[in-house]
């Protein structure tokens, strides 16, 4: 159980660790503005100084609870309380404090919580140089910290891009409250994705994403496509097995009757369902019965009138097409005399 918990707090203490150099990387003190006499305002037209604080990763990062201070007293060993006492913190009230990914938010300072949560008791003085500085929630442990030199009206003192750690004085036309701070109208797509990711790691990150994905693309086309080849392979053995076979063969026959039947058809349609002889012979009948006058006299209309013409008589006229009749010769019985009457 020992051996476990000292796994545990190792594991933990490690996480923690990580957390912290993480978060320490990620937010930065990014631009400070320190003599406000026609820059930003407040909601309330005020116009005092200001710390723009940025998450230069492509995280989400609260920094609610932290702490800001200018008081150099903080850096002698003392307690957390009397350290948080010198110090001002950042409110809870307000989601802007909930840094998503390339964000940033102005704090403003020489003012009053009491007018909203991105207003501090900082006290800057602009005639001096400034130390500031941002400790964690714990105000143990400084995050991130810049001193400020004293700075002419309206200009400010901003790293030369998010995260750099170089640091300018930007004059008015230049100062970029609560965006980045690097901005260049004439600068390519391409440079300016080697200025943002200029150690690669986003492009190693978009190339492996890429790669994945296409990989992921293939497994499922050939996944189904597996699917489909096993579904066809088994119907194909399920049709070739012994109880599908009498189906098989009446589907056979099935086929076979209706191509005989479309023949039969087609031949009816070129005699036009009429048997030749019959045809012929109504052929013949209607010229008889034309000789004979017995049709109606109609434009382009051929009528037939019942009369009975013996045309048909076998005997008379049909004889070439029967048998010739063989007559049998009838002789009187004989009538037995004599002794034959015996």
């Amino acid at each position: 159980m020992n051996k476990f918990g000292l796994l545990l707090s190792t594991v933990l203490l490690t996480a923690t660790t990580s957390v912290r150099a993480q978060l320490s990387q990620s937010i930065k003190l990014n631009e400070v503005l320190t003599n406000n006499t026609a820059s930003l305002q407040d909601e309330y037209g005020n116009r005092q100084p200001w710390i723009e604080i940025a998450n230069i990763s492509y995280s989400t990062y609260d920094i609610r609870g932290m702490y800001i201070t200018t008081d150099t007293a903080v850096l002698r060993p003392m307690s957390a309380p009397e350290r948080m006492k010198r110090m001002s913190i950042i409110p809870n009230e307000d989601e802007r404090t909930l840094l998503h990914a390339r964000q940033h938010v102005i704090l403003f300072c020489n003012s009053n919580p009491s007018k909203g949560a991105l207003h501090l008791t900082v006290n800057i003085d602009p005639d001096k140089p400034t130390w500031v500085a941002l400790y964690n929630g714990n105000a143990t442990e400084l995050i991130d910290s810049v001193t400020i030199p004293v700075l002419e009206e309206n200009h400010s003192f901003a790293r030369k891009n998010d995260g750099s750690p170089v640091w300018q004085v930007k004059d008015t036309d230049a100062v970029t409250p609560g965006i980045d701070n690097f901005i260049k109208t004439d600068e390519s797509k391409i440079d300016k994705f080697k200025r943002e990711d200029p150690y690669g790691i986003g492009m190693t990150l978009m190339a492996m994403g890429i790669v994945f994905f296409c990989l992921a693309t293939l497994w499922l086309f050939f996944t189904v496509f597996g699917l489909i080849m096993k579904h066809q392979d088994t119907a194909k053995k399920v049709a070739h097995q012994q109880p599908m076979k009498p189906i098989t063969k009446t589907v056979e026959k099935t086929a076979e009757l209706g191509h005989k039947t479309g023949i039969i058809l087609q031949e009816g349609l070129k005699t036009k369902g009429i048997d030749r002889e019959v045809y012929m012979a109504v052929i013949a009948m209607a010229l008889k019965q034309y000789e004979d006058d017995v049709h109606d006299v109609e434009s382009g209309v051929i009528t037939i009138k019942e009369k009975d013409t013996g045309w048909d008589d076998e005997y008379s006229q049909m004889t070439q097409f029967h048998d010739p009749v063989i007559p049998i010769a009838h002789t009187a019985p004989k009538i037995p005399t004599g002794p034959e009457m015996r």
